[in-house]
């Protein structure tokens, strides 16, 4: 798989693959647990659980 990374985690894939943004969670939690998360309005919180799992809540 061909992509690049840049300096705040986003992987961008070459065009022959999917073209959906990837981010990182770990750089999105600045190698924390938690990330507050903006859309619109609305703040919500992703959190990486002990067991390596995400949970996004409003």
């Amino acid at each position: 798989m061909m992509s690049t990374e840049s300096p705040t985690g986003t992987t961008t894939l070459s065009p022959l693959h999917d073209s959906t943004p990837l981010h990182d969670a770990n750089a999105l939690t600045d190698g924390g647990s938690t990330a507050r998360i903006r859309l619109g309005n609305q703040v919500y919180t992703l959190r990486i659980t002990r067991a390596g799992k995400l949970i996004l809540t409003k």
